[in-house]
This record gives structure tokens, sequence and C-alpha cells, in this order.
């Protein structure tokens, strides 16, 4: 699925702008969770539809009938 491939794209794109802020001396902690905040909720967002996403890929749903993805959420 290139839906898959985009999502772990922009994670790693995420987690590698989470590195860098990070790794920036030059800001105070407290501007650091100001900046991480928003990034770290784009991730879990997409960490969950990657999993939605992966699951239904692995347990196709039968047609006509729903999905159910939100049975098999922690």
């Amino acid at each position: 699925m290139n839906s898959i491939k985009h999502i772990e794209n922009a994670l790693k794109e995420l987690d590698d702008e989470v590195q860098k802020i990070l790794l920036d001396w030059g800001i105070p902690l407290n501007e650091k969770d100001n900046l991480m905040l928003p990034i770290l909720q784009q991730k879990k967002v997409l960490t969950q539809t990657l999993e939605d996403l992966t699951y239904l890929k692995e347990h196709p749903p039968t047609p006509n009938q729903p999905c159910g993805i939100s049975k098999h959420r922690e």
C-alpha cells in the first residue's frame, strides 16, 4: 500500500524534526517542549493510522461488512 509507505516516511521526518530540536542547545527546555508538542501529537495520530492500515492490510474486511478496526485498538 502506498499510503503505508507515505505514513512511514512522514513518521521518519517527524522523528528527524524531534531529534533536531533535542540536539539544539540554543533552545531553552520549555521552548523545546512547546516546539515538540504539536510534532508528537501528529506522530501519535500517524502511528495510530499506520497501525490501523497495517491491520486492515493483514485482515481485510469481508465485502459489505464494516471493518471493525476500533475493536482491535488498544
